[in-house]
């Protein structure tokens, strides 16, 4: 992985309440909140110096033809205006909800950019255990848990704050045990 062990053990116990309330809420409330991003976020713009040093080499990279050596704290948040960008147009089109959007691109910053790849693995065997999870809940004794759950009555719509915060969660959890 390219997520340090080092920067996925100082942002995981800040990072994983976090992504545990998003999940809860979405399957509650079928919505995530504001303050669960803003938190994500702030954790970010707070603990990212310490996990990215500012003194570790620049890394070159590129916006459009021009080649801008920044710290790596930088680049990651730049992660950000670009997934909240791209969310904005999709949610716009109604593939995502704003919520999710928001999640995600707060999230963004937390990914290492070389990891991209295996985040797209680990979210979608991630969708696919969460819905399936959520399905056999749904029509199985395990509803009565908790019977006031709006996530239940939505028909197809599926609360994403499950997987967008389950898929943040494990990718920092394995980033502790094979980070680079």
């Amino acid at each position: 992985m390219a997520l340090t062990a080092y920067a996925a053990w100082w942002f995981l116990p800040f990072v994983l309440p976090i992504c545990c309330y998003v999940a809860l809420t979405d399957l509650r409330e079928m919505r995530i909140t504001n303050k669960a991003v803003m938190a994500l976020f702030f954790v970010f713009v707070i603990v990212g110096p310490f996990a990215l040093p500012l003194t570790d080499p620049w890394p070159v990279g590129f916006i459009g033809p021009f080649a801008v050596e920044l710290p790596l704290y930088v680049w990651q948040f730049l992660q950000l205006v670009v997934v909240l960008l791209l969310g904005m147009v999709l949610n716009m089109i109604g593939a995502v909800g704003a919520g999710d959007a928001k999640f995600a691109a707060a999230a963004a910053p937390f990914i290492a950019a070389g990891d991209i790849r295996v985040l797209v693995a680990l979210f979608a065997a991630n969708l696919l255990a969460a819905w399936t999870t959520h399905k056999i809940a749904k029509f199985t004794a395990l509803r009565r848990l908790a019977p006031n759950w709006q996530s239940w009555t939505m028909g197809l719509e599926f609360p994403m704050g499950l997987s967008l915060g389950g898929t943040l969660g494990l990718y920092l959890i394995l980033g502790t045990v094979f980070g680079s």
